[in-house]
């Protein structure tokens, strides 16, 4: 009788724990409904793709995933983070101005034909970007970084006024003591020397790392660094830019950021392959803008104010027309990414394509199928390895669709190339920090040099030639052979792609 007792009781307990799992799944559930609601409503109007995405991971990681969407799918594009009260004494609104009425009423002049071939390219990155165009620039190529950051430091030793340097990833390595050490030295020198860097890139780095450079009155500013220990509400949004401003003359932009692994010394990845400019000339002053306001949103004290040698007048150091193109969530529209599509659209003969990511959304895979599909020299080179496993293989997945249209794939295996470069007939190029992903078109704070040069341009074709003779070409034969493993892999990376 007793055991039947103490039975009927376990029974009840039983019944009772599984009308509470009961009950909590259907408040789960029902919970879940509301959360995918309110992305539905709140993601939906920027961008379907990325709200089904969001719906996937909130369906298999729920309440979970919602919680991953308000750390991650914060929207900045209505703020206004950048401002300067001082932009007016540079008279880049009024040069803006000037060149706009004058490229709307065809009365603009080109110092050199071939660069009003792209008149509508300028003056969508002019009118949209504020991206002012200036042609008395000359630019060099490094795709080392050895060589790179030898010629940097031999520049920072030469500073006899200010050094602006900002970089997403700084590291406390070698190579990141070596500069330190250089720029501490110019900061006693009396120069103004200033450091930033982004919280969510360098989150190794510790403050403790720069007591040297303030003690010699060296300045250092954290882009969106965190407020709670451990915890960064806004590490969705990384300012992905890579740029050096020395003396207002002189400035450096691409893809190369601070640490040993960008002189090929990381046995994970091998040689790193790269592209970075060196450019002297008139463009230095967008690039100097860009940095001051970068800085001034990211550092709570020593605002910058203008001053005459932040913008000293620069004699002509050649004939290489230029602009300098920003783009971030906080902008209206994806200016780099229109660049792209511009430049695709534009192509008469070719478009090579140089970049670590490429997962295109859907308006620029459709420009370079279009390419493709009318016949043009359409070539992409993508690395060998992931440093990022999903946005590797969404990257797989992208360049297997693109190959049915003819277009090549090629991947490079000397290393790893982390190379972000676009040129079109060999007359016109892009180089920065911007990949072909949805990361960089919309999250990330990027900067481009949009070159019209024929020269330079053809340097860089010379340059992505020379690669190819280090690569493996992706036929469509190869890709079709795939294991089922590298399939699945593809397909979960792809669905969640807009999100990567």
């Amino acid at each position: 009788m007793k055991k039947e007792k103490i039975f009927v009781i376990n029974v009840a307990k039983v019944v009772i724990i599984v009308d509470i799992i009961s009950i909590l799944l259907s408040v789960l559930f029902f919970v879940n409904i509301i959360f995918a609601g309110l992305i539905i409503f709140i993601e939906e109007k920027k961008d379907a793709t990325s709200a089904w995405a969001w719906l996937m991971v909130l369906f298999f990681i729920p309440v979970l995933g919602f919680i991953l969407y308000l750390i991650l799918g914060q929207n900045l594009s209505r703020k206004r983070l950048f401002d300067w009260e001082d932009l007016k004494k540079i008279g880049i609104e009024d040069l803006i101005k000037e060149q706009s009425e004058a490229l709307r009423n065809d009365e603009f002049h080109f110092t050199r034909d071939e660069t009003k071939e792209f008149r509508d390219l300028i003056y969508m990155q002019l009118v949209n970007n504020g991206a002012v165009l200036t042609e008395d620039n000359h630019v060099d190529i490094f795709t080392d970084g050895r060589e790179k950051f030898e010629q940097l430091l031999e520049d920072i030793e030469k500073a006899t006024d200010h050094i602006h340097l900002q970089y997403y990833i700084f590291r406390h390595d070698h190579l990141g003591s070596r500069l330190i050490y250089a720029l501490t030295k110019k900061a006693k020198e009396g120069l103004d020397v200033r450091i930033l860097y982004d919280d969510m890139g360098s989150r190794k780095l510790t403050k403790n790392v720069f007591l040297s450079f303030k003690k010699a009155g060296g300045k250092v500013g954290v882009f969106f660094p965190k407020r709670i220990p451990f915890i960064n509400m806004r590490l969705n949004y990384r300012n992905h830019r890579k740029l050096v401003i020395i003396d207002g003359k002189i400035g450096y932009i691409g893809g190369f950021n601070v640490g040993d692994e960008y002189l090929g010394l990381n046995p994970k990845f091998g040689y790193w392959r790269d592209t970075h400019l060196r450019i002297v000339g008139s463009v230095v002053k967008a690039m100097q803008t860009r940095f001051i306001l970068d800085w001034n949103q990211a550092s709570q004290t020593h605002y910058i104010s203008y001053r005459k040698s932040l913008f000293p007048d620069i004699e002509s150091q050649g004939d290489t027309s230029a602009q300098i193109v920003s783009s971030g969530p906080d902008s209206e529209w994806e200016q780099i990414k229109n660049g792209y599509i511009k430049l695709i659209t534009s192509a008469k003969e070719s478009v090579y394509i140089q970049t670590p990511y490429f997962i295109p959304d859907q308006s620029l895979m459709d420009a370079l199928r279009i390419a493709a599909l009318s016949g043009k020299d359409v070539k992409v080179m993508i690395p060998n390895k992931p440093d990022h496993p999903f946005v590797y293989w969404a990257t797989y997945a992208h360049a297997g669709e693109l190959l049915k249209t003819g277009a090549r794939v090629f991947i490079y295996e000397a290393g790893f190339i982390h190379a972000k470069m676009m040129v079109v007939d060999g007359k016109v190029c892009s180089v920065g920090t911007a990949n072909i992903d949805n990361r960089s078109f919309k999250l990330n704070f990027e900067v481009n040099a949009f070159i019209y040069d024929k020269p330079t341009s053809e340097n860089l074709v010379s340059i992505f030639n020379q690669d190819l003779i280090q690569s493996q070409e992706l036929t469509l034969e190869r890709y079709n052979e795939r294991s089922l493993w590298i399939k699945f892999k593809e397909s979960i990376s792809h669905l969640l792609s807009p999100i990567l």
